[in-house]
């Protein structure tokens, strides 16, 4: 069985997440920090016909976060497909001029040493296989820093930053990566940007292979 990984998987994105590629046959794991929330996806899902587990990780911790996905490629097998979306807090948003350097160490954390150390603990699994895709999932200040949200704005690009360089590095190798900038908030209902119809664009991603950033929707939209 395919295996895909969602690191910061909560009910609305990474549950469709999870519905979307479990049609597909993959097994899923779900990665977060909430144990219980994880229990009540996990039993919707399963109840749902998707095979999928739960594991605990801060991604702010990256021993956790590794140990995490150690886990879920033990219990379901090799991770082909990770998708990195963890939603940032809200005190990553300060305005640029409140900006500490202190300030920044928990967006550097949350969307830097995350999927740097989520990447790493399952790139040699993929690499072994001769396939994967690595999804990188970001807000618009990915791509347009806001001066009312700077730690998102400066981990964000240092994140994309960090993905494009993967995604140069290993296309000769079978693994695609990706980013899916969404603008805005996920609405339910939307039509670019419910969650379903998001699901939808990151299978896609994962199927036709081509490109790094993509767009979720207008970035003024």
């Amino acid at each position: 069985m395919s295996t895909i990984a969602v690191v910061g998987a909560g009910p609305g994105l990474g549950a469709a997440v999870a519905r979307r590629f479990g049609r597909e046959g993959y097994g899923v794991a779900l990665v977060a920090r909430d144990e219980a929330r994880l229990g009540a996806l996990v039993e919707d899902l399963v109840t749902d016909g998707v095979t999928a587990r739960g594991f605990r990780a801060d991604v702010r911790r990256p021993q956790e976060l590794a140990d995490a996905l150690a886990a879920a490629a033990g219990a379901l097998g090799t991770v082909e497909v990770l998708q990195y979306s963890p939603v940032p807090h809200r005190d990553f948003m300060r305005p640029v001029l409140d900006t500490g350097h202190r300030d920044l160490l928990g967006p550097v954390e949350f969307s830097v040493y995350g999927p740097v150390a989520a990447v790493q603990q399952v790139l040699p699994g993929m690499r072994k296989l001769g396939r994967g895709t690595i999804l990188l999932v970001n807000g618009g200040t990915a791509a347009v820093p806001h001066p009312e949200r700077a730690g998102t704005s400066v981990a964000f690009a240092a994140e994309s930053a960090y993905g494009r360089l993967l995604h140069d590095r290993l296309a000769g190798e079978g693994v695609h990566v990706a980013q899916l900038i969404i603008p805005g908030a996920i609405t339910p209902g939307h039509v670019r940007k419910d969650p379903a119809v998001l699901a939808d664009t990151l299978w896609g991603l994962h199927r036709d292979r081509h490109g790094y950033r993509h767009y979720a929707d207008d970035l003024d939209g």
